[in-house]
């Protein structure tokens, strides 16, 4: 019994990431992509925030630049030092317009924990005085961008009632830097 429904079918994101990156290149905007950062991603370290990383990924700032259905792969300078950087695809939290903020948002990657993982903490990842967990444990900082639809009927984009109703802030990307 052969079914197209029990085939895993391949994922969207690497398509529409590329679609995305595309349209943000012909209409002379600059693409950023935020990052979930885990040790599966290789990235200058020093410029990570709370687990994740927004990187420009306009043809002006990268070289080599390809962007394949399991990995993003591209050379980039950081301080005016080059890095070479390679992000698995499923860990791209995002791609926008960096002008406009115009672009599209992806759930977080699954955590992938094995037995011999689950009480080990990645060297430099642990919990410290506060107690706050390590940054791979705690996700990504993303929240659900209401669409024109969801503010009109006065609820944010995950259907939750959105503060100040139809006449709230309009939301927005934030850029991390």
């Amino acid at each position: 019994m052969n079914n197209t429904n029990e085939q895993a079918l391949p994922s969207t994101r690497p398509y529409l990431i590329r679609a995305m990156h595309e349209w943000c290149t012909d209409n002379g905007f600059s693409p950023y992509m935020a990052v979930h950062v885990d040790r599966s991603v290789q990235v200058p370290m020093e410029f990570v925030n709370n687990g994740e990383i927004v990187l420009n990924v306009s043809h002006d700032a990268t070289s080599g630049l390809h962007i394949g259905n399991d990995w993003i792969e591209f050379k980039a300078r950081f301080g005016g030092v080059a890095r070479e950087i390679l992000v698995p695809v499923t860990h791209v939290l995002a791609i926008y317009a960096r002008e406009n903020g115009q672009g599209m948002a992806f759930p977080p990657p699954e955590p992938q924990v094995s037995e011999a993982d689950a009480g080990a903490a990645l060297p430099g990842e642990s919990g410290g005085a506060d107690g706050e967990a390590p940054p791979a444990q705690r996700g990504p900082q993303l929240r659900a961008v209401p669409t024109e639809e969801s503010l009109a009927q006065g609820t944010g984009g995950d259907g939750s009632p959105e503060p100040g109703g139809p006449k709230g802030p309009r939301p927005a990307l934030k850029r991390v830097k």
